[in-house]
C-alpha cells in the first residue's frame, strides 16, 4: 500500500502564491506518474496538473495553465505544485494521486486511472 501525503495548503490573498508538496511512503515514488486534482464545495473533482514518471512531460488544466507549475524531485521523493497568481476560484481541497507506470508513459489526466490518493490539503484564496 502506498500512502501519499499533501502539505503546503493554507490561506492566501488573491494574486498570492502557494507551493503544495506531495510525498510518498514508498522509496520508489520516482516510478510513479503523479497528478493533482481539486474539489471545491458543491463541485465535482477536477484535474489540475500531472507529471510523468520521468518528470520530462507535464499537463495542465486550461484554467491553471501559465499560473501553476508541477515538478518533481526524485532525490527527495516529492512532487510539487507551485501555484502563482491565485484566484478565489482556485480555492478547493487539493489532492495528489499516484500511479506506477513504465518510463514511456506520459502525464495522466484521468482521475480513474490513478491507484493511490492522498487525503488532501485545503487551499483558501481571499479576494
Amino acid at each position: 500500500q502506498v500512502s501519499l501525503v499533501e502539505s503546503g495548503g493554507g490561506l492566501v490573498q488573491a494574486g498570492g502564491s502557494l507551493r503544495l508538496t506531495c510525498t510518498s511512503s514508498r522509496r520508489v515514488f520516482s516510478d510513479y506518474a503523479v497528478g493533482w486534482f481539486r474539489q471545491a464545495p458543491g463541485k465535482e473533482r477536477e484535474f489540475v496538473a500531472a507529471i510523468s514518471r520521468s518528470g520530462g512531460t507535464s499537463d495542465y488544466a486550461d484554467s491553471v495553465q501559465g499560473r501553476f507549475t508541477i515538478s518533481r524531485d526524485k532525490n527527495k521523493n516529492m512532487v510539487f505544485l507551485q501555484m502563482d497568481s491565485l484566484r478565489p476560484e482556485d480555492a478547493a481541497v487539493y489532492t495528489c494521486a499516484g500511479k506506477r507506470t513504465i518510463l514511456t508513459v506520459g502525464p495522466i489526466v484521468k482521475a480513474e486511472e490513478y491507484q493511490y490518493w492522498g487525503q488532501g490539503t485545503q487551499v483558501t484564496v481571499s479576494s
